[in-house]
């Protein structure tokens, strides 16, 4: 939706649409359920176009007086982000790569320039001055203009790129309608000829076999899920392409992908709960794809070739003895579980999220405490006599790189140098913008490479950040990351007073949020509102047992949490019900939809993004994208009667209920391939029809994805109508943002 009025009707509508009641019933489990706005499924039916027309039209009528607080959030992104920038390099075989944004442009380049010192591991730094038009650096060869390749498009999206080892090829994947469905286009650098080859229906991007003539890529089935695995030798029609793999298992998906160290084609096959992985040792001429460890129910690992103590071996991700994982060794065979022996023995306060290995070292992505860590093992010289009795022969110190904030984020960038002795790394709070450092293993010097320039003063020490502890129904402790100007709370005479807050959760898969910065968020902070995580059950912030607590029939926890969270910031003194917004998106958007029928009381507004609302009917149509593949997430509610029982209690769409509502804004996409439109759009349309106080508003972008519109100026547009609205909730739409008084950042 345009954030001009030219969307809305000729003439102001009185009232909101109403969407007719047509009911379908099914009977189920000994149910009867009766489901009055099925109808709104139907995307090529007129009808429905011209209801989400109608609904777009309403919400801009209702929300015309922040048309002039939209412009304003709009300028402060704009204004605070560095529009003509540049990535900091990252080194790979003979290149440095990077990418560019321009002023005024949607969208960016990808660059590379030729590494001139082979010891050299210092990224290259372009003049601060850089014309947009001038090459950046000495050299600099353009591989992808996106602008140009978005040119004629509403929508587009560049799923990936990739390039051959030899690094003369290019293979690179776009999507022009959101739907996630790519195309594959392949180019030869050296002549800058396009090659006829073209691939189409593509999940995402290719993975180059070594020798530079055969590419891999995955396609997905009629329920989106990635099922194939196939080789595209070029110069070949797609017809032709050869199937590799077919993983007939609806539960599970499909990957490829090529290891560090250039050696082997790995295959992923995967559920929600059980792992299986076949490799290719490129090295030899004869070899043939090989199962590593055949899928056992429940056990879970990844696979990660290591040289260590002079030996080729597999390191072992895995959860085969305990649900914290361990690392274990195993050689480059196929390899049972019973033979994987441990190298990081499972720990219960330590969540071991997996492994990268590289020539000198080793690098484990933990977390501990609710905190992501970074954990160097250094590797030596000495050889060990096998898997057999080696396993303390080859390894050096074992320690973790060390930040001074309460509150971070850490976690590894772009590392594909299998012989790089730098780990680059990001880092960031919800003050802290991004920082790329590189930590030099060799000298364990930790070097700041570049922090996300912030304009206009922009000063981290002018905001103040907290972990809070919430308790939920269960005893249970639900951390909280909070953020706001520092003085905010500061009430009439010095006291501590309330802050309008804005909260967000997700609380699904096992994803953590962790704390983040944002530029957008500033013109909250600025306006006197704090913004909080809640880190509810679902997540895995704190380990795997967090996930498991919510999930299938525990799922209600990760409600209850968020809920608590609300009340300790209300309880607390933080913030007050009416100035107390919720937020969530895509499966945190089914939490948004439960804590607004379990405790509408405790909110001033709730915005559910493209939001999961409608989990009950999605979960009984195995036709649905990811239904099937979701079992081990939500249940089976269509074969298990009991999954039925549960998913019901909570369902968002379902128990929507005579009550007092606060406003809601629920946004969506028409091409959204992960929750479909319907779900709000048929959310909406019961709310209306049985909530006391329905202000509630749909928004739906006609030519967008899951991910949202695509092109930064219109993400930054959207950002800022969602923005406007929260502002508005708050009773903070009429009050200036405070101005910052630090000095301007720097690279």
């Amino acid at each position: 939706m345009s954030d001009s009025p030219a969307s809305a009707a000729a003439e102001p509508l009185t009232q909101p649409p109403l969407a007719p009641r047509r009911p379908t019933t099914r009977e189920i489990h000994g149910h009867t359920r009766v489901d009055d706005y099925e109808w709104l499924r139907d995307k090529d039916s007129p009808e429905v176009i011209a209801h989400l027309e109608a609904e777009n039209a309403w919400t801009e009528q209702r929300t015309a007086h922040l048309a002039g607080l939209r412009s304003s959030i709009f300028e402060e992104i704009r204004s605070r982000t560095l529009e003509t920038d540049l990535s900091v390099p990252t080194r790979n075989r003979g290149y440095w790569y990077y990418g560019r944004s321009f002023e005024g442009k949607e969208y960016g380049a990808s660059c590379r320039v030729p590494v001139l010192d082979a010891d050299d591991w210092t990224p290259p730094r372009p003049a601060e001055d850089c014309a947009p038009d001038q090459p950046a650096l000495p050299g600099e060869e353009v591989l992808l203009d996106l602008n140009a390749l978005a040119e004629g498009h509403e929508f587009f999206s560049l799923g990936g790129s990739a390039i051959s080892l030899d690094d003369r090829l290019l293979a690179w994947s776009v999507d022009t309608a959101g739907d996630e469905r790519y195309t594959v286009r392949f180019k030869d650098l050296t002549t800058g000829e396009l090659l006829p080859d073209e691939l189409t229906g593509v999940l995402g991007n290719v993975t180059w076999h070594p020798n530079g003539v055969d590419a891999y890529y995955s396609t997905v089935d009629e329920s989106w899920r990635p099922d194939k695995v196939w080789r595209h030798r070029l110069g070949t029609p797609q017809s032709e392409d050869e199937l590799v793999l077919h993983e007939p298992d609806g539960r599970f998906w499909t990957g490829i992908g090529r290891s560090r160290d250039a050696r082997f084609l790995m295959i992923a096959l995967g559920s929600k709960t059980t792992s299986e992985y076949h490799y290719l040792d490129t090295a030899d001429p004869a070899a043939t794809w090989q199962v590593f460890s055949e899928r056992r129910e429940d056990l879970e690992y990844s696979l990660e070739p290591a040289r260590i103590g002079g030996e080729e071996v597999f390191l072992v991700h895995h959860n085969g003895t305990g649900p914290d994982f361990e690392v274990a060794l195993a050689p480059v065979a196929p390899t049972p579980p019973e033979q994987w022996r441990p190298l990081i023995p499972h720990d219960p306060a330590v969540r071991l999220e997996g492994v990268d290995a590289f020539a000198g070292h080793l690098v484990v992505h933990q977390r501990s405490g609710g905190l992501t860590q970074l954990r160097i093992i250094e590797l030596t010289d000495a050889a060990g006599d096998g898997l057999g009795d080696g396993l303390g022969h080859g390894l050096g110190e074992d320690y973790l790189v060390g930040f001074d904030h309460a509150v971070y984020t850490v976690g590894a960038g772009s590392n594909p140098a299998f012989d790089q002795p730098v780990v680059r790394l990001g880092y960031t709070t919800m003050a802290v913008p991004p920082s790329v450092y590189d930590y030099d293993v060799r000298t364990r010097e930790l070097h700041l490479l570049r922090r996300t320039p912030v304009l206009g003063g922009y000063d981290p020490a002018d905001y103040e950040e907290h972990r809070l502890w919430a308790t939920a129904e269960d005893g249970e402790r639900i951390p909280i990351s909070i953020v706001c100007r520092i003085g905010a709370r500061e009430g009439v005479g010095g006291g501590a007073g309330p802050v309008p807050t804005l909260l967000y959760g997700y609380g699904a898969y096992e994803a953590s949020m962790d704390p983040y910065f944002s530029i957008g968020r500033l013109s909250l902070l600025d306006r006197g509102a704090a913004f909080a995580i809640a880190h509810v059950r679902g997540g895995g912030e704190m380990g795997r047992r967090w996930y498991d607590e919510g999930k299938l029939a525990h799922k209600q926890n990760s409600f209850s949490d968020f809920i608590a969270c609300a009340r300790h910031l209300i309880d607390t003194g933080w913030s007050t019900p009416k100035t107390l917004i919720a937020e969530g998106g895509s499966a945190g958007g089914l939490l948004m939809g439960a804590v607004a029928n379990q405790a509408p009381e405790l909110f001033g507004g709730i915005v559910a993004q493209v939001p999961f609302v409608d989990n009950l009917t999605t979960m009984l149509d195995a036709t649905l994208p990811l239904t099937v593949t979701e079992y081990d997430e939500w249940g089976n509610p269509e074969a298990d009667p009991e999954a039925y029982e549960w998913i019901a209690a909570y369902a968002p769409y379902d128990n929507v209920s005579a009550q007092d509502y606060p406003p809601i804004l629920a946004e969506t996409s028409l091409n959204d391939t992960r929750v479909l439109y319907v779900e709000p759009a048929k959310w909406v349309a019961r709310l209306r029809e049985r909530a006391s106080n329905p202000d509630i508003l749909l928004r739906t972008e006609m030519s967008a994805g899951h991910g949202g519109v695509s092109g930064r100026y219109k993400a930054w547009h959207d950002r800022a109508f969602s923005l406007a609205w929260i502002l508005d909730r708050m009773g903070l739409a009429s009050t200036s943002p405070a101005s910052s008084h630090g000095t301007s950042s720097t690279r």
